[in-house]
């Protein structure tokens, strides 16, 4: 299953991926393609990252907020806590499968 540039935007992140470990086979893999976001502000004051700040104040934060749950991830969550929100979905493995100058390409198995 893949989903590209939508996991920070949901209220709750956790809940949709314990819906994606409950719907793979065991051998499935998750697929995260997230904006490239290291895990402190220091790592993401840079070009891409202060572009990336203002779209999530304007757009991601708002829109996972106004959901149930409303965590708030927005764009520049980072691997450690898309990591977090990996593991508290039920996937015990997790790695950065590539990266680009935009996005953080993300494996999760069971």
């Amino acid at each position: 299953m893949t989903f590209f540039d939508c996991l920070h935007d949901m209220g709750d992140p956790v809940g949709a991926g314990r819906h994606v470990r409950q719907t793979l086979a065991p051998d499935g893999a998750w697929m995260l393609v997230e904006p490239f976001a290291g895990d402190s502000v220091a790592e993401n004051l840079n070009p891409v990252g202060r572009v990336y700040y203002a779209a999530s104040t304007m757009v991601c934060t708002p829109c996972s907020l106004s959901q149930e749950v409303g965590l708030g991830l927005g764009a520049q969550a980072g691997e450690r806590r898309l990591r977090k929100v990996a593991e508290e979905a039920g996937f015990e493995r997790f790695r950065r499968a590539t990266q680009t100058p935009f996005n953080l390409i993300f494996e999760a198995r069971a």
